[in-house]
């Protein structure tokens, strides 16, 4: 028998559901309180109710790891710092993180935390696990696209604690790298608000009649029949998603589980198959969509059927509801109180009154849950009448839950008292050392990055086209086929020099197969190195690893690392940062906080007091146009989706790009504060980047955009994204 052991790692979005977890036999539970987790719309845990689950479950030998997996702003610093002491002085097992700034925070102030890094923080690789490890992260939730072959790799090269997801929702969007939710109205799915954007309902443009689909919402994640393999691979915990879901499914998912594990640890081929068996059996009553092993087994999900291509984890016509499908209201009677529906349940389902429902209206508009106070069966037609507190013909109902399924488990909070919470001390700022320019002879070297615009593209044959305006230098994607063409030695010569180039990596950094695309990209960096090329734009923590042996290459940070507050703008310089790019759901506010400026003497034109200028100004770049990409999807979605636009029910449009490397949605409408460019010169900032990446560059279209930028017009047709009113205060 052996001694190694699977953690069973269960979501507890509310004390019913932390019950059903415990009483069902998880080995650990994740929960969040109210402030700094990604599920702000779950019940979560009054801090009474923490202290005593905390005290409860240390009793019963169980462990409580806290969420605090959002992103924070540089106003709510004292806060986090605060929660953290508080959470200091309780001792949760440990702490669950995606804010670099969080993970700085906590090693400085407050060493006795254990640092988990979140899923959200999108680590797919050793390099970037190891990365993290040099922080004081002891154990990494790997995103979720990963193939076993891949989690087998990752654990020969690293000595991290490795968690995986098993079972739940899918984002459509890599782990930590969606901004659709926040572009649509600044609820950041880093923040913990998603609007789940990838669950709409969208129109396809490219033809009259409109043809609608779910072309975004993923089958549910189920990986009971591997539970050997990755007990054979040596992963850590076994992690079920569900904060936002009832106690029911929790108390399901979990036994299923549990049954496999229990027979692994005994070691009995025979069990161990009966066990799967039986945990299927289990799961088939989890009130869930269908399920899928997502990328686990390789490839891209793509099979062969009816000699066409087809992704087995992606049904457009499918509405991403979950529970049983008691398929549309056909009729309705009665007034408000009162109301009633006709269903038609699938043959030998029977409906009871406490029985839960969902609907779904038939534009997607918003979808209610309710409990059943009246079920009658039809006289004819196998149809059900039920209560509905509203509702139209055509709406869709999900049975969600039966009440024979509402278990009653022991509580594990039998008596909630105390928990004062977080104090009131104010957050130190933390000290940020940008490197300086090398001296040589008494003279300073040039600045690697001087000011001016930038002007970045996906394609070398973009170029060509900024050329006609040649900005202070060129950001040029850095992808496989990219890399490809700059190594090769029959190219056109290109309108700019290595030296005027900025290459910028994906932030989608995966592992491949033992290590396959991590070495692939290591040698090709150096091949690129060789030819001149000595400045890169990174955007995963497994990015820094790839240059530590090259002493003139210069890094800026890119977007994608999220430096929202001066605490993650210590922790990427602490790794050797030249420069630094704002986050495109940043906002001017914040970005002048989170450089700790103080207001300089005098006023500008409009009476205000001007913000004050430090040395951190000459490092930060500021996008100013951009089709920020809202989804980044690992997969080639073209066999599925065949169009290339598309809208939402409030007639915003959007484009679907995809290539063999993963697909990518983009907003029709832009983001532009190009306008803005000579009032942020005034505050101190001089280096702006023009994101052309995306769709084909056609060159009338950056005289325009150009033009408008030298004139200093608001451009058309664009929006400011979060730059002026941040974030959604719920």
């Amino acid at each position: 028998m052996s001694t190694q052991t699977l953690e069973l790692l269960a979501p507890a979005g509310s004390p019913e559901a932390l019950d059903a977890a415990v009483g069902e036999g998880a080995d650990a539970v994740y929960l969040g309180l109210k402030d700094f987790n990604a599920r702000q719309r779950s019940a979560n845990f009054t801090y009474a109710q923490f202290e005593a689950a905390l005290r409860s479950l240390r009793r019963m030998g169980k462990k409580v790891y806290v969420t605090v997996n959002t992103i924070f702003e540089q106003r709510e610093a004292d806060r986090m710092y605060q929660f953290l002491k508080y959470l200091s002085s309780q001792g949760p097992d440990a702490i669950i993180v995606q804010d670099f700034g969080v993970v700085a925070m906590a090693r400085a102030e407050f060493p006795s935390l254990r640092l988990h890094a979140s899923t959200q923080m999108n680590i797919a690789s050793a390099r970037g696990a190891n990365a993290l490890s040099r922080h004081g992260v002891s154990r990494v939730v790997l995103a979720r696209e990963l193939s076993l072959e891949e989690l087998r790799s990752i654990k020969t090269e690293t000595n991290l604690e490795l968690e995986v997801f098993v079972h739940g929702a899918l984002c459509i969007s890599v782990s930590g790298i969606c901004l659709f939710s926040s572009f649509l109205g600044g609820k950041s799915a880093n923040r913990g608000l998603c609007t789940q954007a990838c669950r709409r309902l969208y129109h396809r443009t490219d033809r009259s009649e409109g043809e609608s689909g779910y072309y975004f919402s993923p089958n549910d994640l189920q990986l009971l029949e591997y539970v050997p393999d990755l007990f054979a691979v040596g992963i850590k915990a076994l992690k079920i998603e569900g904060r936002m879901k009832s106690a029911s499914y929790v108390g399901a998912v979990v036994s299923a589980y549990r049954v496999v594990l229990d027979a692994l640890a005994n070691g009995d081929e025979d069990e161990i198959r009966q066990s799967i068996e039986q945990g299927q059996e289990i799961l088939r009553n989890d009130f869930a969509r269908p399920k899928t092993q997502y990328l686990f087994c390789g490839g891209a999900g793509v099979s062969s059927k009816n000699n066409s291509a087809v992704i087995d984890w992606l049904i457009p016509e499918q509405d991403g509801g979950t529970g049983i499908s008691l398929g549309t209201i056909l009729k309705v009677k009665g007034a408000d109180g009162e109301r009633r529906a006709l269903v038609t349940p699938p043959r030998g389902l029977t409906l009871s009154t406490r029985d839960s429902v969902r609907i779904h209206r038939g534009d997607d508009s918003g979808r209610i849950s309710h409990k059943l106070i009246f079920s009658e069966k039809a006289h004819s037609g196998g149809g059900y009448w039920i209560s509905i507190p509203e509702g139209s013909l055509g709406d869709h109902v999900y049975l969600i839950q039966t009440k024979e399924m509402r278990k009653r488990y022991a509580p594990v909070i039998t008596k909630a008292t105390g928990g004062k919470g977080p104090g009131r001390d104010k957050a130190p700022f933390p000290q940020i050392t940008p490197p300086r320019r090398d001296e040589a002879g008494g003279k300073k070297k040039p600045e690697p990055f001087p000011e001016g615009l930038y002007v970045a593209v996906s394609r070398p044959e973009d170029l060509y086209i900024v050329q006609s305006f040649r900005p202070q230098s060129v950001m040029l994607a850095l992808t496989r086929k990219n890399a490809k063409y700059l190594l090769a030695d029959n190219k056109p010569i290109l309108p700019f020099k290595p030296s005027e180039v900025i290459l910028t990596l994906d932030p989608w950094f995966p592992q491949g197969i033992a290590g396959y695309e991590n070495d692939i990209v290591a040698k090709e960096i150096e091949r690129l190195i060789e030819k001149g090329y000595y400045r890169f734009m990174v955007n995963n923590p497994g990015h820094f690893s790839l240059f530590r042996d090259f002493e003139k290459i210069k890094l800026i940070a890119g977007p994608w690392l999220y430096m929202f507050n001066s605490w993650s703008l210590s922790f990427i310089a602490s790794n050797g940062i030249a420069g630094f790019v704002s986050p495109l759901e940043n906002n001017r506010q914040n970005l002048e906080r989170t450089l700790g400026v103080e207001s300089r003497k005098g006023e500008n034109k409009t009476g205000k007091k001007r913000p004050g200028r430090n040395a951190l100004h000459s490092k930060f770049f500021i996008t100013v146009f951009a089709l920020p990409a809202l989804f980044n999807i690992r997969a080639n979605l073209a066999p599925v989706l065949n169009f290339d636009s598309f809208s939402d029910n409030k007639d915003e449009d959007f484009l679907l790009v995809t290539s063999p490397e993963g697909s990518r949605v983009y907003p029709k409408k832009y983001f532009s504060i190009t306008d803005k460019i000579p009032f942020l010169k005034e505050a101190g900032f001089g280096r702006f980047i023009i994101d052309l990446c995306g769709p084909v560059l056609k060159k009338q279209n950056y005289k325009e955009l150009m033009r408008a930028v030298k004139e200093n017009t608001p451009l058309p047709h664009s929006g400011r994204f979060n730059w002026k009113n941040g974030f959604y205060s719920n």
